[in-house]
């Protein structure tokens, strides 16, 4: 586990607010210099603390209206690794977890509309080998999403 310090959270908290401050801003809001802001997040990216800085798309805005959270009940649990690789290739899934329970795969999948989504899961998903069974839960929204509190 890594330890973040005081100086790790506040940069990490001004990259919270927008990812594409300078870090010559980040430096003049904390009072620290700018290489030590260089330094400390080039530290916390090759310690895997912080894994990019990229936009956060709002799919909706670009005409994905449906979302659904799929389990996934595989026939043999050994075959995750090839049925993890092929759900990769489709764009429509933007988050696979393993799981306990029923389930051995729990994704995250978004949709322009209803047909989209009955494709996706009937037409590509299911025809994955390895997967015995799906079970999907329509999203309506999401309420909130962050990042854990430093």
């Amino acid at each position: 586990m890594e330890v973040l310090d005081e100086f790790d959270i506040n940069i990490i908290k001004e990259l919270e607010k927008d990812g594409r401050m300078a870090f010559s801003a980040i430096a003049t809001s904390l009072k620290i210099s700018n290489t030590m802001v260089h330094q400390r997040i080039n530290r916390l990216i090759d310690q895997g603390v912080i894994t990019g800085i990229k936009p956060v798309i709002n799919e909706k805005k670009i005409g994905y209206d449906w979302g659904a959270f799929t389990g996934i009940t595989l026939n043999k649990d050994a075959d995750s690794k090839r049925v993890i690789d092929e759900l990769k290739e489709i764009p429509e899934i933007t988050e696979c977890y393993f799981i306990t329970g029923s389930f051995t795969l729990y994704i995250k999948l978004i949709a322009k509309d209803h047909e989209h989504m009955r494709k996706l899961l009937y037409e590509k998903i299911d025809n994955i080998p390895g997967i015995a069974k799906t079970d999907s839960i329509i999203e309506l929204g999401c309420a909130f999403k962050r990042n854990v509190t430093l």
